[in-house]
């Protein structure tokens, strides 16, 4: 699994040559691309629908769009996608040679325009190439992008234990969501190998020093190791 940061929380992931763009946002210092120099992916993954995440969601409408209903919908109605998948919490749909489920995320979800339309709830998705069951799979890779998510006792008591994500995206700006002491209780506590910090240094409030990330990891005990990216560097999830 081909996993590339473009700043913020703007992830391409790759699945056996399935794609995924999620959140695409190339207005931050992070990365040299815009979305015109990013080839349309096979599906665009939406956490929610605040500008940030969702603001060069336009530059791609071939794909299929995937989030929860009330997102989707405003994707089709205004935005110009054609092709959907609206799933909910704890769902999980079979996307080309992956499996993604979704789960929630504790933040906010308005419109950043005076369009008067329900965005639905705030999610995180967790990308693997086997179907998740009861069942524990070694060979399972999977990857969980949390979305713009404060710290929550879901990550201990179901997306690590069950879902058994090898990989974490977090947010670790703090103000808008975890800062590196929270993102790091959540990296225990999903028993991930790799923790991958985004939504920092995009603007202001959000400006951190990514070598607290590495010592609050550190104190929890955690075994994980942090991979601090630079904006379009690819990590490979094995």
């Amino acid at each position: 699994m081909e996993l590339t940061w473009h700043g913020h929380s703007t992830w391409h992931v790759d699945v056996d040559g399935t794609t995924f763009l999620i959140d695409p946002f190339f207005s931050n210092p992070k990365t040299e691309l815009s979305a015109s120099d990013v080839e349309t992916p096979d599906y665009v993954l939406l956490t929610h629908g605040h500008a940030d995440h969702i603001g060069d969601a336009d530059a791609f409408t071939d794909a299929t769009v995937v989030a929860v209903p009330e997102l989707t919908g405003y994707m089709e109605e205004e935005v110009g996608f054609t092709d959907s998948i609206g799933m909910n919490i704890g769902g999980t749909v079979e996307c080309g040679e992956a499996f993604v489920t979704m789960h929630r995320a504790d933040h906010t979800n308005g419109l950043n325009t005076g369009y008067e339309h329900s965005l639905g709830m705030p999610a995180g998705f967790i990308i693997s190439d086997k179907k998740p069951t009861q069942e524990s799979d070694a060979d399972a890779t999977t990857f969980y992008h949390a979305g713009d998510t404060g710290l929550m006792s879901e990550m201990k008591d179901v997306i690590g234990p069950y879902l058994e994500p090898d990989a974490a995206a977090l947010p670790v700006g703090d103000h808008f969501t975890m800062g590196p002491a929270q993102a790091a209780i959540a990296t225990d506590w999903l028993g991930v190998d790799h923790l991958l910090p985004m939504h920092y240094d995009s603007f202001p409030p959000i400006e951190i020093d990514t070598d607290d990330v590495v010592r609050e990891v550190k104190a929890t005990g955690s075994s994980a190791e942090v991979h601090v990216l630079d904006g379009d560097e690819s990590f490979t999830l094995e």
